[in-house]
């Protein structure tokens, strides 16, 4: 993949990659759902004591070509989460390459780092979700070694939104339930 490398991302990134992240929204046809900002990535990837958040970038080698046009042209972002059975893992949230940019080795090579990063921190896997009619992604990751775990184990993912949170306290009070918390 001559001509792009991958790098952690910076701070001055952060107004890229939030734009890549509202491509992404609208590929997925869920640009709606995008609240987060270029402040709220630099804070929460950058500024906080532990970072949330961990980011590699793709750009373009060569400066002349990167000035003609993005200068990032792809992202992997990805997270700790934890699990009982196996400790520490990361689940990749994002993994995304402009258009323009596709089937040069761009997102093989972001996925291939941000294994190198899984690995590195001692995580016991790699994990994150796709839409289930966005086939590209399910072939891209299924063809190097993704399991799907829907298929496999028949896992169901869920979602609770502040919303849901509130009205399920709010039960919780009118019952008179005690979430145990000080």
């Amino acid at each position: 993949m001559a001509g792009y490398r991958v790098r952690a991302a910076e701070p001055g990134d952060c107004e890229e990659i939030i734009r890549m992240i509202k491509e992404l929204a609208e590929y997925e046809n869920l640009s709606d759902q995008v609240k987060n900002t270029a402040e709220g990535l630099r804070r929460d990837g950058f500024e906080e004591p532990s970072p949330l958040f961990r980011c590699l970038v793709a750009e373009e080698e060569d400066e002349q070509k990167r000035a003609e046009g993005p200068r990032l042209v792809g992202c992997a972002v990805s997270y700790y989460i934890y699990s009982t059975w196996t400790g520490r893992a990361l689940f990749l949230e994002d993994l995304y390459v402009a258009p323009q940019y596709r089937g040069k080795g761009i997102g093989s090579k972001l996925l291939t780092a941000t294994a190198e990063l899984c690995l590195s921190l001692g995580c016991s896997r790699l994990q994150l979700s796709v839409l289930d009619w966005n086939q590209p992604a399910i072939s891209f990751y299924q063809s190097r070694g993704g399991r799907n775990l829907s298929d496999e184990e028949g896992w169901c993912l869920f979602r609770f939104l502040p919303d849901d949170l509130q009205r399920m306290i709010s039960k919780s009070a009118e019952k008179g339930g005690d979430s145990g918390l000080p």
